[in-house]
């Protein structure tokens, strides 16, 4: 039977390709247009386009999938299921009720409901998450779920590192349901938690706050936002990579530049920036930073 896939992020191309490698593959892909991108404003395809494009997939970029013409599209595959993964933006009636809408959510429903469940994870510090897939409701991530497993997040596991393990686990999953087609079970009521959209001020770096959740922040937010830290002179410098130290801070300044290492004191312990990135610069160890710019740390 045929499907139909929605999906726009890296996130979602990494199960894209799973899924056309099955018995599976989607009559039709629905992504976003292309949008401007980067500081050149250049149009710029989402990876699930690209993706589609190299699988010899057939491609649909409406502006809205709510569309009437988008659904007559959809409908016109007849398609047994709609996968739905990471596609960015609100599914609507009465496309909901008009087709099978299965949901791919990278965390263990019903924690973790919403926009950044990968990332809300690691800020929490979360020991394991995993991949959850759902049917598709008018509700934020509450539909019944029909598979879920867990994966661990290890102590260094950044977005980057631990993202394309939810897919390559999501993509098989997805794959087991429209094979297997298991049953659906209603979410409970306990556990509910909500991974809120991240937000500008979730990017700059609270020193007032301990060390090992500022160094959560930065894992989370590794490579595809990143994190900030505010600078003596008002500007703000990116930060890659942070390891907390349990430092007794009284002996360190709000920065301490010493022996090639740079330190932000914490509200406990210290985190010391071991790669960061200046305004319109490159990403660069601490060290090479520090030869450059000492007066302003």
């Amino acid at each position: 039977m045929a499907t139909v896939y929605l999906g726009t992020s890296e996130f979602a191309a990494i199960v894209l390709r799973r899924l056309a490698d099955s018995a599976h593959r989607p009559a039709l892909v629905v992504t976003r247009p292309d949008r401007p991108k980067g500081r050149g404003r250049k149009l710029t395809a989402p990876p699930v386009a690209t993706a589609a494009r190299a699988l010899g997939l057939e491609l649909l970029q409406p502006e809205s999938v709510n569309s009437p013409e988008a659904r007559a599209e959809i409908g016109a595959r007849h398609p047994s299921a709609v996968c739905v993964c990471a596609f960015g933006a609100l599914i609507k009636e009465p496309l909901l009720s008009e087709q099978s809408m299965l949901n791919l959510h990278p965390s263990l429903l019903p924690r973790w409901r919403g926009a950044a469940p990968v990332e809300r994870a690691i800020m929490a510090g979360d020991t394991e998450t995993g991949v959850s897939i759902m049917r598709l409701t008018a509700g934020l991530d509450s539909g019944p779920v029909c598979l879920q497993e867990r994966i661990e997040i290890a102590p260094d596991d950044t977005y980057g590192t631990l993202a394309p393990r939810l897919a390559e686990l999501g993509g098989e999953l997805l794959v087991r349901a429209l094979s297997e087609s298991p049953e659906f079970v209603e979410q409970p009521e306990d556990g509910v938690t909500y991974a809120e959209k991240i937000a500008a001020e979730d990017r700059l770096l609270d020193t007032s706050r301990p060390a090992v959740e500022l160094e959560r922040v930065v894992r989370a937010l590794t490579p595809h936002i990143g994190a900030r830290v505010a600078l003596q002179d008002g500007a703000t410098l990116g930060v890659g990579a942070a390891r907390a130290l349990t430092w007794d801070t009284s002996t360190v300044g709000t920065w301490s530049p010493a022996d090639g290492r740079l330190v932000l004191r914490c509200g406990e312990g210290a985190l010391e920036l071991l790669e960061v990135q200046p305004a319109g610069g490159r990403m660069m160890s601490a060290a090479d930073y520090l030869r450059g710019h000492r007066s302003t740390a």
